[in-house]
């Protein structure tokens, strides 16, 4: 995808983080914006902000886990604007602790968000974009999953979110391979970060209440926090650094498209022990620090 002016985003996540780096990047280019968050006062700050500096927005307070609410934001984005270019299937949400640990609620809150509501994304919006592709000969089209270095590697402590976002990248795989089947003119990529600052460590504050966890975090689950918290904020990229990236991607037609390529290191151990039979290969490897936290905040 080359143009970028005039044409349509869709951006779900895009109260904060990554989703609103996205989003003032689509803006500086001229795109109009269909945001979507589940965090309503975040939502409506970055709309505002977005609109007095001359962009327009169509703004609508989203679940991604309800596949009504995806189907309404994309019937609200073909009565706006009518039609979608790019999509970021961006919302994220993530929890840690060892994987025997986590609750139903866990993996129904992290799977909901992050696997889910890429997939009602991928089925509703996909055959909107198709059909604007068989309309205009000129049609551009681009699909964003954000996935997760956490995709491509398992650190020990955050087993749901990892299977959550290795689910994204073969998701992600797949739907390529799919769109290439049908000579589609619209692109995919899956986008791999590393540690970011991005406020998902946090992002507790916004679980359903009907899935909120009523025990204590136990021991590995305030470790895993910690630690992820740690790395998160002392992340050398910012999120705008990432949406930079993510649109050069784009721009590039890339598939894979990663923050930190010093991390891919890890990825090729991981294959090689695959491919030798031999034992999980350590994901932290190259940070053993991370590992060295989990450890001591286990042991209290």
């Amino acid at each position: 995808m080359k143009q970028f002016d005039g044409r349509v985003a869709v951006i779900t996540g895009a109260g904060s983080g990554l989703g609103r780096e996205f989003a003032n990047t689509a803006a500086s280019l001229g795109m109009k914006l269909v945001l979507a968050d589940v965090d309503a006062e975040a939502l409506e700050r970055a709309s505002d902000e977005l609109q007095a500096r001359g962009a327009e927005v169509l703004a609508m307070v989203a679940d991604v886990r309800k596949c009504a609410h995806v189907e309404e934001l994309a019937d609200a984005a073909m009565i706006r604007f009518g039609g979608v270019h790019l999509l970021f299937n961006n919302a994220g949400v993530g929890t840690g602790g060892l994987i025997w640990e986590s609750s139903e609620a866990d993996w129904e809150w992290v799977l909901g968000v992050n696997l889910w509501g890429a997939i009602h994304s991928i089925r509703i919006f996909t055959p909107l974009m198709l059909e604007s592709a068989r309309r205009d000969p000129g049609y551009e089209g681009h699909i964003v999953n954000t996935a997760s270095m956490a995709g491509l590697l398992n650190p020990p402590a955050m087993g749901v979110y990892n299977v959550s976002k290795h689910a994204v990248v073969a998701l992600s795989e797949t739907l390529y391979h799919d769109l290439r089947l049908v000579d589609s003119p619209i692109q995919a990529s899956v986008l791999c970060p590393y540690f970011v600052p991005t406020g998902i460590a946090h992002a507790e504050a916004h679980r359903p209440h009907e899935l909120v966890n009523h025990a204590a975090p136990t021991a590995s689950q305030a470790a895993a926090l910690a630690m992820i918290d740690k790395a998160v904020d002392g992340g050398k990229l910012s999120a705008a650094d990432v949406a930079r990236i993510a649109f050069d991607g784009i721009r590039d037609g890339r598939f894979y498209i990663y923050t930190h390529p010093q991390v891919l290191g890890g990825v090729a151990e991981r294959f090689d022990a695959i491919l030798n039979g031999k034992p999980p290969a350590d994901a932290y490897a190259a940070t053993p620090q991370l590992t060295r936290m989990l450890k001591a905040g286990l042991k209290g």
